[in-house]
């Protein structure tokens, strides 16, 4: 299946995780029946967790009062994105810093974009790998938390070179200082190695579920448009 197409002259990368029931890790049940008797009309019940695959999560997975999935804007989930590659710059498992970013994206950073950071040390999130002697992923933090926020970004989206999930002193301030300010996170996002500009436009729409803290997305990068590059 191709994650490449073009468009006119757009090019458009998928960089959603195809969702398999067999192999998911997280909960992934579909139910298929036929309502329709003797002419076929077949539904399927979706029994997903809202952090299934490539998901965004809004600030209500932290905080009761805060907006849920449908409660935020359609623009939070589309815009100008940059793709942060930091190879090997920060030692393995080492934290991103301030400076890390600072050098990473000078002269690219707007306010309102949406960042995406990653790195060599590649595993698949979310599986018996995490938080092994395997995962050298870089982390995020508090420090990390700020600059996003000072900097005004809508979205901090990742690649499987970071990871967000290695321990509670890092994970809490990094939700809670950027979801405080309505920021959303794009996580488990694939092949960014098609990306051929650092700058481009991307869409991630959830459903507008009321109530939902998280929810899977088709996550894509559409270059080309002048007016995201």
């Amino acid at each position: 299946m191709s994650v490449v197409y073009q468009l006119g002259n757009l090019r458009l990368v998928d960089l959603t995780k195809v969702l398999d029931p067999e192999t998911e890790s997280r909960r992934c049940r579909l139910i298929r029946y036929n309502t329709g008797g003797p002419i076929p009309d077949f539904h399927t019940a979706l029994d997903l967790t809202s952090h299934l695959g490539t998901h965004c999560e809004c600030p209500y997975h932290h905080d009761d009062n805060w907006p849920s999935v449908a409660d935020l804007p359609l623009t939070t989930f589309m815009g100008r994105a940059i793709y942060v590659d930091l190879k090997d710059t920060v030692p393995e498992c080492g934290h991103i810093t301030a400076a890390d970013l600072d050098r990473a994206t000078k002269g690219l950073i707007q306010e309102g974009d949406i960042v995406i950071v990653d790195s060599s040390y590649k595993i698949p999130p979310f599986t018996n790998l995490t938080n092994t002697e395997a995962d050298k992923r870089l982390r995020v933090g508090k420090e990390s938390a700020e600059w996003f926020r000072d900097h005004k970004v809508k979205c901090v989206g990742f690649g499987d070179g970071v990871s967000i999930e290695s321990n509670n002193e890092d994970v809490k301030p990094f939700h809670d200082i950027l979801m405080a300010e309505n920021i959303v996170f794009l996580e488990v996002l694939k092949n960014l190695e098609e990306l051929n500009s650092n700058v481009f436009f991307m869409s991630y729409s959830p459903l507008p579920i009321k109530g939902a803290d998280s929810c899977p997305v088709r996550a894509y990068a559409i270059e080309g448009f002048a007016e995201f590059s």
